[in-house]
């Protein structure tokens, strides 16, 4: 559990320090476990009270009888592997009701069921793309910038200097009413003092909320890109299917929309 809990610790401490999720004090918790044994207890506990993230981790474990800071269950949530495939319709129903008691409001939920699509993936992108960044908390607005922040993300590091990298990453687009990934364009990701050794000009990076998050291997990038797009499929299906069906209704009630 502890390598489980320090890759959920990397890609966590980002949003904890902006306050969007988790509970107070949850970054010195995060940040102590990457470094002490003796706070890795501490830190799940913590990890397993943010809002959107213990519901999705709950429910692979169940499914694949493991625990949900396993090493392999945290990898399938935030970067993807073999665990994600054969999720269905009931087990994310569990997820829905479970961020439903977390603080996901019941008018989204139901709407959310209705158009569940036929493939949900139990990844962090599917999670911003489908669910939508700050649904659960309410702590931000559901925008295509915050939702390219949230999603786990990749990129090639191309400069260095102390506290910053230079990533050659693919920004989250609109091209018309579908989500995409654009052309890769440059943008600086913080780095932690903690990660400064291993982060490198020359070598692939995951990050989150323009932060970096772990070094990745080229398997680990593949299997990020492959889930990444498979979520941008599965909502943008659920989107084309909403949209089809208030089209057919006069007075059904508008689709949530992404803010300006």
């Amino acid at each position: 559990m502890r390598e489980g809990v320090r890759l959920c610790a990397r890609f966590s401490l980002a949003t904890s320090r902006r306050e969007y999720c988790g509970p107070k004090g949850a970054p010195a918790l995060l940040r102590r476990a990457l470094e002490d044994d003796e706070a890795v207890e501490p830190a799940a506990e913590a990890l397993m009270r943010f809002e959107a993230l213990s519901p999705y981790l709950a429910a692979l474990a169940v499914k694949h009888r493991r625990r949900p800071l396993d090493l392999s269950v945290v990898e399938a949530y935030w970067i993807g592997n073999e665990l994600l495939e054969g999720f269905t319709h009931q087990d994310f129903q569990a997820v829905l009701r479970a961020l439903s008691k977390r603080g996901l409001p019941p008018g989204v939920a139901s709407r959310l069921r209705v158009r569940l699509p036929e493939n949900p993936i139990p990844h962090h992108a599917f999670h911003v793309f489908f669910v939508g960044v700050g649904q659960v908390t309410g702590s931000l607005p559901t925008t295509l910038e915050n939702m390219d922040r949230c999603r786990p993300s990749w990129g090639l590091v191309t400069h260095r200097r102390r506290g910053v990298a230079e990533v050659e990453r693919q920004p989250l687009v609109k091209r018309g009413r579908r989500l995409a990934l654009g052309p890769p364009v440059e943008v600086q990701a913080r780095v932690d003092p903690l990660f400064e050794r291993e982060v490198r000009a020359g070598e692939l990076l995951a990050m989150h909320w323009g932060e970096a998050a772990v070094p990745l291997s080229w398997d680990r990038r593949s299997h990020l890109e492959l889930y990444t797009l498979r979520a941008i499929e599965a909502a943008n299906e659920a989107a084309a299917a909403a949209s089809n069906i208030h089209g057919r209704a006069q007075h059904a009630e508008p689709a949530p929309a992404l803010e300006a």
